[in-house]
């Protein structure tokens, strides 16, 4: 049979709005972020939906 695992929107969302954000506050012509604090709220979130869309699901049994 073939792999049956779903693709879940959410985590790719947040991916692609997290990291535009994150991208937006970047500044390169000094190479700092323009709001730091907001920033780094956004890296952290970035990092969380980049692990939840790799993770497995432990549940779920090996074939």
């Amino acid at each position: 049979m073939g792999n049956n695992k779903k693709t879940n929107i959410i985590p790719i969302l947040l991916v692609f709005t997290l990291g535009m954000a994150t991208f937006n506050q970047f500044d390169f012509e000094k190479f700092e972020f323009e709001k730091p604090v907001l920033s780094i709220v956004y890296i952290i979130g970035f990092a969380l939906s980049i692990y939840l869309l790799v993770k497995k699901d432990k549940n779920q049994p090996k074939e």
